[in-house]
C-alpha cells in the first residue's frame, strides 16, 4: 500500500468495507463512511496546485504540518469536490491566525467548534448554501467543505477526542458547520465591512459554542426594537452561561438575520447596519467590546426565526479573508 503524507493510498480495486477498516486502523475517521482516497482521486483533488508540498504553518494541537497536499487528502476523504480545496485550504490557514486560538477552541472541555461562512461569487459557483436550511443537511457542498476543515482540525492538528480534544460534550458542529451568506440583503456584506468589497470571494471562520434559535418579541416582528431585542438577551445570556460574565473584556457577536426580517428593519428610517449595531451593543448592556464588534449575517430562507452564534467564551476572534 502506498502512501500521501503518511497516510494511507487505497487502491482502485480495495472494496468499500474494507477502505473503511483501513481509513479507521489509520485513525482518520469522524465516526461517518469516508470516501476512498485512491491515487486518482487524490491527483484530480491538486492538480491545479503549484505548490502542494510547501508548509503554511504548524497545526494546533499537535501540532502537524499543515500543507495543500495533507488538506487535499482530508477534501477526498470528506467527499469535498477539487474546486472545493481552495475554500478549505484558506480556512485552514486562517484558523492559524493567533486571535482565532484555535489551540482553545480544538482543546476546550467546552463545546466549541469551527463555523465557516463563505461569501461572494465563488460561494455561489459552488453551490454553497446560503438559503433555506443552511445550517442543516441536504447541500452536498455545505457538508463537505464543513466536514474536510473538521477533518483538517483533526487528522492534521490531532484535535482527537482524549487526545487533543477534551470536550467534555462536543456538538454536532464538530462534524461539519459551513454555510454561505447571501449577497442579496439590505445591510452591507461582511467583506464589505471588513474592506474586501461588497462581494467579494471569501472566507470567515468563527469559533463558535453552537446555534440558539431566537424570535422576535412580537412574533413576526412589527419593529426592529421587536426583532432585535431578542437577539440583546440571548448575547447576555450567552455571557452568563460561558463564564465570560467574570471577564472584564468582550469580543465579537455574530448572529444571523433572515432576508425577511433584515428587510422589515430597514423599511423603518435610520435604521442601517450601524444603528442595527448600537441598538444591541446599548440594549445588550456591553455584550461585545464595540457596536462594529456585533455581526449580523443576512442567510438562510423564509421565516422570521434568527439563528445566534455564540462565539466560544474562552476567547476566539473571527478571521475573515479573501480568496
Amino acid at each position: 500500500m502506498t502512501e500521501w503524507c503518511g497516510w494511507p493510498v487505497v487502491a482502485e480495486s480495495t472494496g468499500w468495507e474494507a477502505a473503511q477498516q483501513i481509513l479507521a486502523d489509520a485513525e482518520l475517521s469522524d465516526g461517518l463512511p469516508l470516501v476512498p482516497p485512491t491515487r486518482a482521486r487524490l491527483d484530480a483533488m491538486v492538480a491545479g496546485l503549484v505548490d502542494r508540498a510547501g508548509s503554511r504553518g504548524m497545526l494546533p494541537p499537535m501540532f502537524g504540518e499543515l500543507t495543500p497536499q495533507a488538506v487535499a487528502y482530508q477534501c477526498v476523504i470528506a467527499g469535498a469536490r477539487p474546486g472545493e480545496l481552495p475554500v478549505v485550504l484558506a480556512a485552514s490557514e486562517a484558523i492559524l491566525e493567533p486571535d482565532f486560538n484555535i489551540l482553545g477552541v480544538a482543546t476546550t472541555t467546552g463545546t466549541a467548534c469551527v463555523a465557516l461562512c463563505v461569501h461572494g461569487p465563488l460561494a455561489r459557483s459552488l453551490g454553497i448554501n446560503a438559503g433555506t436550511n443552511c445550517l442543516g443537511p441536504g447541500n452536498r457542498a455545505n457538508a463537505s467543505i464543513g466536514r474536510a476543515l473538521q477533518l483538517v482540525i483533526r487528522n492534521i492538528g490531532g484535535a482527537r477526542p482524549e487526545i487533543g480534544d477534551m470536550a467534555t460534550m462536543g456538538q454536532p458542529g464538530k462534524y461539519t458547520l459551513c454555510f454561505a451568506e447571501r449577497n442579496d440583503g439590505p445591510f452591507p456584506t461582511l467583506t464589505a465591512r471588513r474592506g474586501l468589497g461588497s462581494d467579494a470571494s471569501a472566507i470567515t471562520v468563527m469559533g463558535v459554542s453552537g446555534t440558539a434559535e431566537v424570535l422576535p418579541g412580537d412574533g413576526e416582528g412589527a419593529t426592529p426594537e421587536a426583532i432585535l431585542s431578542p437577539i440583546a438577551t440571548a448575547m447576555r445570556a450567552a455571557i452568563v452561561m460561558s463564564g465570560m460574565g467574570r471577564k472584564n473584556q468582550r469580543g465579537e457577536q455574530v448572529f444571523l438575520l433572515p432576508l425577511e426580517m433584515a428587510q422589515k428593519i430597514v423599511r423603518h428610517d435610520g435604521w442601517d447596519l450601524a444603528r442595527v449595531q448600537q441598538h444591541l451593543f446599548d440594549e445588550g448592556q456591553d455584550v461585545a467590546s464595540a457596536p462594529d464588534a456585533i455581526h449580523p449575517i443576512v442567510a438562510g430562507g423564509a421565516g422570521y426565526k434568527m439563528s445566534y452564534l455564540p462565539i466560544w467564551g474562552g476567547g476566539s476572534q473571527t478571521v475573515t479573508r479573501a480568496l
